[in-house]
């Protein structure tokens, strides 16, 4: 679901949901809906159709103005309760039941929570509410479209059925969705996927396994820079570096409760010496461990522990997406022990260190997404304190809202030990990207039976802020692939220089002033091709390096080189030791 969408507007594309499903029910009766919500910047419903019935996307339009023929029809939501029977027998039809629905009222029941229906027109679904009052009048007719179908299986399962997924965008105007096909054209053209493989940064190959990246050189380049960046600005800050390993027995995770709320993530378990060991998931029992090592007293908090560490995630073939959804992921972790006084002081220090962040990115657009628990769901998806949920949740808010950050408040989306925050940040271009994530963990530092002498001399609990600033690698260079277009900044681009000789003549001299930049650390190419100088000079555009230097005769003549800059065309001519200051400059400061 878009995570920064009005409520309004998620009742919009829940109520067009229903719509989509109205229309192709109208027009092939015999097919069978399942499920249909709002989703980031639209809605989708799943179906399976008859046998022979073949669904195109050149269909979509038609079933689209079949919508809009219903819409005015449409003028409110009314809503009814069933008993199980009732909800299944009106599912129904000479063909036989839906089994889908069938399923979705029989958990329901498992729930105890009550079956009800809505319905708008002619049209009558199973639901839990939420939807535009008056949709005829609400949704404007051109504010939304039918996108693309795709294959999809039922409950995200490769076991089940596969069905047919129509999807839909909607906004609150045509100006809108228009705005956003824009944006969705330049993002093609700028896809993480597609740029990625043009400029060497990473590949996938079927023998290593999907979702598993494998990092050529330029992408080992952005790596290591992130790191270094990550790396100064965590010493600046206190943190420590820890390292720990990639497996871990099970007795580990049923500590942390990692087993069993988060195992259908983890990968299975590998039978070792009579014991059970799982692909590290997440690094934060092992940094507990850390803190358990020695003995604690208040005079050591907050401790703060981080690591690149390296984890799996058992993520289902269905939803691998390039960089962004991955099975192996590298993230900017760290865990930090401290007080109960010192949380405000340390949760706004890492608010702040994104605020860093953003300003080397050029990240404008952002908005912290505060996930709370539901009450209801404690001893089930949250650890059941109900006492210290409310507590941890009101620091976390006042944090939020004494530094003035601007957040969103979402329920039912906490972690299982404490609340958190998920980071939203929007590209160059305007697309919306999760990207790190800061929470609260008032649980699991208990279950490790972790403490520390407090002043008075008792043994207390830290808190714990577990914290990523700057996500994953994969994640955050698949986002500041598309951020830049490819064209990124002399600091983090992993061909900095390129050397382009204007002759054969000139080619020792090329050579020399590549050694020179490669001596400062300067990541430079020179092109010795027996292409002609025009196409050498497009060549190296093409790799989007951010400057170029041309050497001739003139330069050599005049003991200088002449500089080109990929964003602001002809520099000039110049000493090297010049140019070299420049880069340095630029490098250094990460402009």
């Amino acid at each position: 679901m878009d995570k920064t969408a009005s409520e309004p507007l998620e009742h919009k594309r829940h109520t067009l949901a229903h719509l989509l499903a109205a229309a192709v029910l109208e027009m092939y009766p015999d097919a069978l809906p399942t499920i249909g919500p709002a989703i980031d910047n639209g809605f989708y419903y799943d179906f399976e159709f008859p046998a022979g019935t073949n669904i195109a996307e050149g269909d979509l339009h038609v079933i689209e103005e079949r919508m809009r023929k219903i819409l005015p029809t449409w003028t409110k939501f009314t809503s009814r309760e069933l008993s199980k029977d009732e909800a299944v027998s009106s599912f129904s039809s000479p063909n036989g039941s839906n089994k889908y629905k069938a399923e979705l009222i029989n958990e329901i029941i498992s729930k105890n929570e009550k079956i009800t229906f809505y319905k708008a027109g002619g049209f009558e679904d199973l639901c839990r509410g939420g939807h535009a009052e008056n949709p005829a009048k609400d949704i404007k007719p051109d504010s939304f479209k039918l996108s693309r179908i795709a294959g999809a299986y039922w409950r995200g399962d490769e076991k089940n059925k596969m069905l047919t997924r129509i999807y839909g965008l909607a906004f609150d105007s045509g100006k809108e969705l228009k705005e956003y096909e824009a944006m969705i054209k330049e993002a093609e053209k700028r896809d993480h996927r597609k740029l990625g493989k043009e400029m060497d940064i990473f590949e996938f190959n079927d023998d290593t396994g999907p979702g598993l990246p494998l990092w050529l050189p330029n992408g080992a380049i952005m790596i290591e820079e992130l790191e270094k960046l990550a790396k100064e600005t965590e010493f600046k800050a206190g943190y420590v570096r820890v390292r720990t390993p990639h497996i871990a027995k099970d007795s580990m995770y049923l500590k942390s409760g990692h087993l069993p709320y988060y195992e259908e993530s983890m990968f299975p378990p590998m039978e070792y010496e009579g014991g059970k060991y799982y692909l590290k998931a997440m690094n934060c029992p092992h940094h507990h461990k850390i803190f358990a090592a020695r003995a604690r007293s208040y005079r050591d908090l907050p401790l703060r522990l981080a690591e690149y560490g390296t984890c799996y995630r058992h993520e289902k073939s269905g939803e691998l997406f390039g960089l962004m959804r991955v099975r192996m992921l590298s993230m900017n972790d760290a865990h930090i022990y401290c007080a109960e006084e010192q949380f405000a002081g340390e949760f706004k220090a890492v608010n702040d260190m994104y605020l860093e962040y953003f300003k080397i990115f050029g990240i404008d657009k952002y908005v912290m997404r505060f996930s709370t628990h539901d009450p209801k769901r404690l001893g089930d998806k949250y650890v059941d304190e109900p006492e210290l949920w409310k507590k941890t949740e009101d620091m976390v808010r006042e944090v939020l809202v004494g530094a003035k950050i601007p957040f969103v408040e979402v329920p039912n989306e906490a972690a299982f030990y404490g609340p958190k925050i998920d980071v939203q940040v929007w590209s160059a271009i305007g697309r919306e990207f999760t990207l790190a994530t800061n929470q609260v963990d008032f649980a699991v530092p208990r279950r490790f039976g972790l403490n520390y002498t407090g002043k008075d001399g008792k043994e207390k609990t830290p808190l714990c802020i577990h914290r990523a600033p700057l996500g994953t690698h994969e994640r955050f260079i698949g986002f500041l692939i598309e951020h830049y277009g490819g064209n990124f900044p002399l600091w983090l681009a992993p061909v900095q220089v390129k050397v382009i000789p204007v002759a054969e003549a000139h080619f020792a001299e090329a050579e020399k002033i590549h050694k020179a930049l490669r001596g400062t650390f300067i990541r430079s190419e020179v092109d010795l091709s027996n292409d002609n100088f025009g196409k050498k000079v497009r060549t190296a555009k093409l790799s989007r390096a951010p400057y170029f230097i041309v050497i001739g005769d003139k330069d050599i003549e005049a003991g200088k080189v002449t500089l080109e800059s990929r964003d602001g065309g002809k520099v000039g001519q110049m000493k090297l030791d010049e140019v070299l200051a420049i880069f340095r400059e630029k490098i250094d400061d990460r402009k």
